[in-house]
């Protein structure tokens, strides 16, 4: 069967990267993508670049306002310079094939979650409704948003990576701006070069380029 969109009107144990919480009051978006990829597991990661220029497509429709939008690496829409959407990926299968992929996508239509739940230096959450004053409906969001994936997901199965790529570096938060990347060992400071082609990012720190394929950014 083809890919299926899941919309969940009230969900009770949201999660974000890491199994962080995701808060998530009724009236927000949450919905999931389930597909079967074709693709091996290091290209099918590669779609959280995809779900990111989808859903900032479907932001700037339903607001009229795509100057106001940008993308945090790896897989964060911002309004304003606040985290306003974000998106995780699931696999399951075994061998050399995956045997779905889930594409969990979390917006704050109406309202953000409270600063004080965040961890020091996180991106502060903001809403459509907050930032902008517009109303949609999870329903009519979806409306928006399943099309445009939908169109970059043809241009991902065509023409690979590279396409989606250079759309999401074009859109990219902080590019050619200091930032500091923390993974699970350790902390990097350093200037956002790039997003090299398997999607990791790439710093220029005092001690040369740093190649990081997994990282929390903080601005």
């Amino acid at each position: 069967s083809g890919p299926m969109w899941i919309l969940a009107l009230k969900q009770t144990a949201g999660r974000g990267r890491r199994g962080r919480d995701w808060f998530d009051p009724v009236g927000n978006f949450a919905a999931t993508l389930v597909m079967r990829p074709g693709e091996a597991p290091d290209q099918v990661a590669l779609r959280s670049f995809v779900a990111a220029l989808a859903l900032r497509d479907a932001v700037a429709a339903v607001t009229g306002r795509p100057e106001g939008l940008s993308l945090k690496w790896p897989n964060d829409v911002l309004l304003n310079g606040g985290k306003l959407a974000g998106i995780l990926l699931e696999s399951s299968g075994q061998g050399g094939g995956l045997g779905y992929l889930a594409v969990g996508i979390g917006v704050n239509l109406v309202k953000a979650p409270p600063a004080a739940d965040l961890e020091p230096g996180a991106t502060p959450p903001v809403s459509i409704a907050g930032e902008t004053g517009i109303t949609v409906t999870p329903e009519d969001f979806l409306d928006v948003l399943a099309p445009a994936y939908a169109r970059h997901e043809a241009t991902f199965t065509t023409y690979g990576f590279s396409p989606i790529r250079e759309a999401w570096l074009a859109g990219a938060a902080r590019l050619g701006q200091p930032v500091k990347a923390k993974t699970m060992t350790a902390e990097h400071h350093g200037t956002f070069e790039t997003v090299d082609a398997d999607g990791a990012l790439v710093l220029k720190t005092s001690d040369g380029r740093r190649v990081i394929p997994a990282a929390d950014v903080y601005f």
